[in-house]
């Protein structure tokens, strides 16, 4: 239920894609496969952070 409410009051960016439940892996490994391609073609740095909370959707 609270979650629920804190979606409709507060949307969360599109382009989020953690601590949220969202689509499968796929979907995440080819955005960021696009997102180095970018950085690389157009040399820009490019930091990635990675964090695997256990359980995090647990009830």
């Amino acid at each position: 239920i609270l979650t629920a409410r804190l979606t409709k009051a507060c949307p969360l960016n599109p382009r989020q894609r953690g601590f949220i439940r969202a689509a499968g892996c796929s979907e995440n490994l080819k955005l960021l496969q696009t997102i180095i391609r970018s950085a690389k073609r157009e040399h820009r740095p490019l930091g990635v952070v990675f964090v695997d909370i256990a359980k995090a959707f647990d009830t």
